[in-house]
């Protein structure tokens, strides 16, 4: 799909199925939190670190984190924005998490140091989960958030991107200035055409798993 199929298939789900978006975030999140118990079954006391934008990818980390927890993982949440920014069914599972007692930590990537907070938060993590941007992302990625995704390359620790690799374009598959280069991609409902467009892609976005969210749009004949 491409990023407007990918907006088109949202907008069928919630407004004409009626799946209401909170719904497609939980499978979306708990398909994610799946696959890393996998990549973890066999590591005493591992240790996640998600660090989560503002928007509905962040949406979907925050569901990833309490998945995690439930299942007796360690998981350090980091959002990366102003708590004011997250909205509407991203709010409503940061606050579920918060509710359940799991804190979650803040990095402002306009004043904080990056490099360092992001060593602070992940350095002792076994897996690293990158659910800052998603498909909608178009643009350069801004010298701030640049910075953060290098720093999170610069862990050099397996890192599973939620839908996409946050700063890879989802119709090109290449780089707005920076990505994150991910062992694994969760990506949702279809492959994103990027993945295919740009044989350099692959080095982006690792192994790529296709994973359900409750609903599927059938093809048109």
């Amino acid at each position: 799909m491409s990023r407007d199929e990918v907006r088109r298939v949202d907008a069928w789900a919630i407004e004409e199925i009626g799946v209401p978006g909170v719904v497609l975030m939980e499978n979306a999140g708990r398909s994610c939190a799946e696959l890393i118990q996998q990549k973890l079954a066999h590591q005493a006391e591992a240790r996640v670190c998600l660090f989560c934008g503002t928007g509905n990818n962040g949406g979907d980390g925050f569901v990833i984190a309490r998945h995690l927890l439930n299942a007796g993982l360690r998981a350090r949440t980091v959002l990366c924005g102003a708590r004011e920014k997250v909205r509407s069914d991203a709010r409503i599972n940061l606050e579920i998490l918060e509710r359940l007692g799991h804190p979650v930590e803040l990095l402002d990537p306009g004043t904080d140091q990056p490099a360092v907070r992001v060593q602070t938060f992940a350095g002792d993590a076994d897996v690293v989960v990158d659910a800052l941007f998603g498909t909608g992302l178009h643009g350069e990625v801004q010298q701030e958030h640049r910075r953060l995704l290098e720093a999170i390359d610069g862990l050099a620790k397996p890192v599973l991107a939620v839908d996409i690799p946050s700063g890879l374009d989802c119709d090109t598959g290449r780089p707005l200035g920076a990505a994150v280069r991910a062992a694994w991609t969760v990506t949702f409902v279809a492959m994103k055409k990027g993945f295919l467009a740009w044989p350099e892609a692959r080095h982006y976005t690792g192994e790529v798993y296709v994973a359900p969210i409750g609903i599927q749009p059938r093809p048109q004949p």
